[in-house]
């Protein structure tokens, strides 16, 4: 399995929580959570430039791969304000992380009509469609995200279809009506996470992607699958689990995503849309994981490794 989204800055990977430190760093723990577990890659995402910069950092050290994240929704406005936008669109960085062959994809960018109270919706647009210069400089493929914004987002992707190699939705939480406008650009994946599964709408969403047009991940450390969620039935793997205040190594926290639980993300999807062999299901992800991130690792070598990485 490949989680493609994981948020390794975020503190409570740290042991921080609202700026009480409750536990150690562990993100070493968390991996070899995640690589017992049966995941092979994760992508870290960051969500400013010093967060991409620290990404990397993370993937350097510990064996990953991160995204090339300059622009996220919430700092649209504060780099319109800034009056020198262009200090946020560092190629050298992206450069650095691709010869080191830790940098992956450009993004998280894209446009969420959910959050206009951060930054108006014309101003989403314009530093959305600037990130394709981006792509075009580094043919990278994109990271992306779409919140209520489908039409002004399927219509910007497609008029740079020419500037980016292929591209992923992360986060999907959109109507069928979205998804078949994604569906509609070619090389557009998209990935499914807790908070995807939520309702028995989600779920019917999820019944009509192709699997060949989808990819999974945690989003972690936020996005679980809870107890309250439609797809929580499909769900067969777990762990056991602490109060932060509690924290055991042998245990994840409670209340805290992490990469492991991306094998959940992956029951549900096979469960909703009534896959016995999840094992096979698993390899069409990962295959359609690599074409896009891992390109070099899609041949004949790659296919006896996902022989032999059925889900456990």
């Amino acid at each position: 399995m490949i989680d493609i989204a994981v948020n390794f800055t975020d503190g409570m990977f740290k042991g921080l929580y609202n700026g009480k430190q409750c536990h150690v760093s562990d993100i070493a723990t968390v991996l070899s959570r995640a690589w017992a577990s049966g995941v092979d890659r994760i992508i870290v995402t960051g969500g400013s430039l010093e967060e991409s910069k620290e990404a990397l950092t993370i993937a350097q050290t510990h064996g990953l791969s991160s995204l090339s994240l300059f622009c996220l929704l919430s700092l649209y406005a504060e780099f319109d304000e800034s009056g020198d936008p262009e200090k946020h669109f560092q190629v050298s960085l992206a450069k650095e992380g691709i010869q080191k062959g830790k940098v992956v994809a450009i993004g998280e960018c894209g446009l969420d009509y959910d959050r206009v109270q951060f930054c108006p919706p014309e101003i989403q647009k314009k530093y959305f469609e600037k990130q394709f210069e981006l792509a075009h400089a580094t043919k990278l493929p994109m990271f992306l995200h779409m919140r209520a914004a489908a039409q002004d987002f399927c219509e910007i992707v497609e008029r740079n279809r020419g500037r980016f190699t292929a591209g992923v939705a992360h986060s999907f939480t959109g109507s069928a009506d979205d998804c078949d406008k994604l569906l509609s650009i070619n090389n557009m994946y998209i990935s499914m996470n807790g908070c995807s599964l939520k309702t028995t709408e989600n779920l019917d969403v999820v019944r009509g992607i192709p699997i060949e047009r989808m990819m999974i991940e945690t989003d972690s450390p936020y996005c679980g699958i809870k107890n309250s969620h439609a797809g929580i039935k499909f769900v067969k793997s777990t762990w056991p689990s602490k109060k932060k205040e509690k924290y055991d190594q042998e245990c994840i926290v409670k209340d805290r995503n992490e990469p492991c639980l991306v094998r959940q993300v992956l029951e549900v999807v096979a469960g909703c849309k009534g896959i016995s062999d999840v094992s096979q299901l698993s390899r069409t992800l990962y295959q359609n994981t690599c074409r896009v991130f891992f390109p070099q690792d899609l041949d004949s070598a790659a296919d006896s490794l996902l022989a032999g990485h059925d889900p456990q």
